[in-house]
């Protein structure tokens, strides 16, 4: 009997750090997602581009040199909406505005709510690729039947590096009809 109560102290001290572990495990999970979309701001990995519209200086366009911008739309394996850009690529001056549109359409009987999330490769292009206007900024709302051809316009910056000639865009569309809003930062259904 004198051996019980020496068990018991390293049994009860394992419980407590492995109850530590996993409370710290548990937080560090929560925390991975700002702390990567925090890296990926900085060093424009993963070709995340800014949620937000780009503000266009007045520059003068570089016509010594062209970029091919590749568009590409997919769903998100839940999504059932047809999605596709209406030309597939566009060779650009950088410091051109451009405009184009995706088409959309919800082939179901229900109203649904669609966000797009996009991303720019290679990574490195993503700080030069600027979104003036894109139907990625809010959430798309179509009833049964419904289609839209949804805007975007953008602006390959002039600093973008000599050895990048192709830069590819693609959205892949999520269906938030019942989840509510997904967050373009973390890609994140809440």
């Amino acid at each position: 009997m004198a051996l019980e109560p020496e068990i018991k102290t390293p049994v009860r001290t394992l419980v407590v750090r492995l109850v530590l572990v996993t409370i710290g495990m548990f937080g560090f999970g929560f925390a991975l997602v700002p702390l990567y979309d925090l890296f990926c701001d900085v060093t424009g990995l993963n070709g995340k581009t800014n949620a937000e519209a780009f503000v266009r200086v007045t520059e003068l366009i570089d016509t010594s040199r062209q970029v091919t911008v590749q568009f590409v739309a997919t769903n998100n394996e839940q999504m059932l909406w047809e999605f596709r850009p209406e030309v597939f690529k566009v060779k650009v001056h950088p410091g051109q505005e451009i405009e184009t549109t995706f088409y959309a359409r919800n082939p179901s009987s229900k109203e649904m709510v669609a966000q797009a999330i996009p991303s720019v490769s290679p990574g490195r292009a993503a700080a030069y690729f600027h979104k003036t206007e894109c139907f990625c900024f809010n959430q798309q709302l179509l009833t049964g039947g419904e289609s839209v051809d949804m805007p975007l316009k953008f602006i390959v910056d002039r600093d973008l590096p000599s050895n990048v000639n192709t830069i590819t865009l693609s959205y892949t569309l999520f269906d938030v009809t019942e989840t509510g809003v997904i967050s373009v930062d973390s890609m994140a259904m809440r």
